[in-house]
């Protein structure tokens, strides 16, 4: 007997798969979620039960206007009564009776207030555009920045705190306009339903480029080195009838690093998880990405063909993770699949058309095309070749556009089989030639009416990056934080946890989870085990949290990140130290504190005694720098044994002040202690946080 899945049940009754599944439960049929089958019998019963409901809807109709209405006789009027009416008012006229005058209060006269002067204005603008915008004399500009302590010139560039201050000033309202204001005109734009755009995210080997060739057909992992992908990749497929938009991601920094610049890509996360391997520490960090994006996901547990494969552990670590699949009474639509075998691709692709009829996804139409950077390569042959996903609109060939600092014009359109296509609409991805330059992932693509346009909307977002690179950027402290919480703009410490070890973890989030109040919560984004990386900071810094690391620190180009985005780093060695902390950022009562900051990191090669001097460790830096006077904390095997400090530290037989990576050096300690060959430097610098 051919069995038929709840949602197509749905869909050809004319209901939604929800209300399917509680018209299910009422006759006492068992139904888990959409995926879940049926048979000719059952679905007759439904159909039996939605036919009995509508006679029974049509007879109460029936009964309820069925009454028949009475109507009120009109009472008759005799022509006595009315003689006697006409003759009582002509009576009353002879009379002339005195009406009552009444006084009309004198009401006060409110005038009309004159409308507040609103300018638009954009970040980085110069003092004679601001005078241009304000509609004065840049006299007057340069005057007003005199008396608040600013020494400006004509053409000098204002950042956009010193712009809202001088209108305040100048008792103007301020409309901050940005790139996308600039580019589309306001206006009623049609809506027409887009093909969902679909992540695949998941634990290396997991088979995530396999599944997707498995899908595509493009057979992509044979081409990349090793079987696993190096880049970002998109692709579009047509299944019943429908188009589906797939991205392949090789790392999440760079989904982070698109949520950074406010492109919000994916409509749906498919997680892939092996059923030989289980959850892993990728796969964790991709559920963690995928609840900070606000984005449903669908799990897909692939290998089910190998003889190890075990699914029900798989499915119980997903639900250790507070991924809940439909079969434990979550929402999440999990498919079982073999990528290279075929098994399960036609459910996971039902489940993604279920999920994408459940969010309606629609995209306006008769616009400028809006799109974003999913990939962009220099080819020997093409010149800059950007892979961009239509967002808004329709992009043609032969449209100026606009992307950061880059301009130019669309020169060829091609799909992913390097075919070439004379449009794309929403959630398709495109190769776009005609760039200027190449621009980085993430970056917003604007279609404008003219190239000059296009060339003058590109050097003011150059020379705005320019500026904004330059000028110093404003850090998101914990005592920041603190001062949100007191003035109630925020109600929850965001977190991003990592320990040295998984049993830290687990105790430091169940004692920071016992500090949530009834007003403010503490909210951990992601927590993990190992140095606190890049990726932690770029997803900090998109969720506006603080990263905590208990007895590790942040890498060098996590450091490097976090000045540069403006995230801070905490370090804790005792875990009531941490506690504290976060208790009295909480209520209000923390204050300024040292903060070990890491600098470097070396191996010490060879060790010298010299006499009248001491020990002498000859190092070779391999991570950041060593600079004199700072913290050392040395390691062995992992282990901290002890903590001096530099006291000297020489380039051959000089003395010099600080030595970078990649060189070898003589570092002179305060302290001796039992130094051996192998061990691990690491130096910290001491900064005092202030208010």
């Amino acid at each position: 007997m051919r069995k038929k899945k709840v949602h197509s049940v749905a869909k050809s009754l004319g209901l939604s798969s929800d209300a399917l599944i509680k018209l299910l439960e009422q006759i006492g049929i068992p139904a888990k979620g959409h995926m879940s089958t049926l048979t000719e019998e059952e679905i007759k019963k439904v159909k039996a039960r939605i036919s009995e409901e509508k006679r029974r809807v049509k007879k109460e109709f029936t009964q309820r206007w069925a009454k028949p209405k009475v109507k009120e006789k009109r009472k008759r009027i005799s022509k006595e009564e009315i003689k006697a009416t006409v003759k009582s008012t002509l009576a009353k006229l002879q009379k002339r009776e005195t009406k009552k005058h009444y006084k009309k209060e004198t009401s006060t006269r409110v005038e009309p207030k004159p409308e507040e002067k609103v300018v638009e204005v954009t970040d980085f603008m110069t003092v004679a555009e601001l005078a241009q915008a304000l509609k004065l004399a840049p006299s007057q500009v340069i005057k007003k920045c005199m008396d608040l302590g600013l020494m400006v010139s004509l053409n000098q560039r204002l950042d956009l705190d010193t712009i809202l201050i001088l209108c305040d000033e100048l008792k103007c309202k301020v409309k901050v306009v940005s790139l996308e204001e600039q580019v589309s005109a306001e206006g009623e734009y049609e809506l027409v339903s887009r093909p969902p755009v679909v992540t695949v995210m998941g634990h290396v080997d997991h088979g995530k480029t396999t599944l997707l060739d498995a899908i595509t057909k493009l057979r992509v992992a044979e081409r990349e080195y090793g079987k696993i992908t190096q880049k970002m990749a998109a692709y579009q497929i047509v299944y019943n009838e429908k188009k589906v938009t797939f991205l392949d991601t090789p790392g999440h920094e760079a989904f982070t690093a698109m949520r950074a610049r406010g492109a919000q890509v994916t409509d749906i996360v498919i997680l892939v998880v092996a059923a030989d391997d289980g959850v892993m520490p990728q796969t964790i960090e991709a559920i963690d990405h995928a609840r900070a994006a606000n984005v449903p996901i669908i799990v897909c547990i692939n290998k089910i063909d190998l003889p190890n494969a075990n699914v029900s552990r798989v499915k119980n670590q997903l639900a250790k993770a507070n991924v809940l699949i439909e079969e434990f009474g979550g929402k999440s639509i999990c498919v079982e699949a073999s990528a290279l075998k075929g098994i399960g691709i036609s459910d996971l692709l039902d489940a993604i058309l279920v999920k994408a009829e459940e969010l309606n996804l629609k995209a306006p139409i008769n616009k400028l095309a809006k799109g974003v950077v999913i990939e962009a390569r220099l080819d020997r042959g093409k010149g800059n070749v950007s892979t961009i996903l239509i967002q808004e609109g329709i992009l043609r060939k032969g449209t100026p556009f606009v992307c950061g600092a880059h301009s130019g014009r669309v020169r060829e359109l091609l799909n992913e089989r390097m075919e070439r296509i004379p449009e794309a609409g929403p959630s398709t991805p495109v190769f776009v030639l005609g760039f200027s330059g190449l621009p980085p992932a993430g970056e917003i693509f604007f279609a404008v009416e003219s190239e000059q346009k296009a060339r003058e909307l590109a050097a003011q977002r150059e020379i705005i990056e320019r500026n904004r690179k330059l000028a110093p950027k404003s850090k998101l402290t914990l005592l920041d934080l603190q001062e949100k919480i007191k003035s109630g703009e925020a109600k929850e410490l965001k977190i991003i946890l990592k320990a040295d070890s998984a049993g830290s973890v687990e105790a430091l989030d169940e004692k920071l989870q016992e500090l949530s109040m009834e007003d403010i919560t503490i909210r951990i984004i992601h927590k993990g085990v190992g140095k606190i990386n890049v990726s932690d900071v770029l997803l900090a810094e998109v969720t506006g949290a603080i990263c905590v690391g208990f007895h590790v620190g942040p890498d060098t180009n996590a450091l490097e990140a976090a000045e540069r985005e403006g995230v801070e780093i905490r370090t804790y060695r005792l875990i009531y130290e941490a506690l504290d902390d976060l208790r009295a950022a909480m209520l209000g009562m923390l204050e300024p504190k040292l903060q070990e900051i890491l600098i470097g990191e070396a191996e010490v090669r060879a060790i010298f005694n010299i006499p009248r001097v001491g020990t002498v460790l000859g190092c070779y830096i391999r991570d950041g720098k060593a600079i004199r006077n700072a913290v050392v904390r040395l390691i062995r095997e992992e282990k901290e044994f002890a903590t001096t400090k530099i006291i000297s530290l020489k380039r051959f037989k000089e003395d010099v002040k600080e030595v970078v990576a990649g060189y070898e050096c003589g570092i002179g300690l305060e302290q001796a202690p039992e130094v051996q060959k192998g061990d691990i430097l690491r130096f910290y610098k001491i900064v005092e946080e202030n208010k």
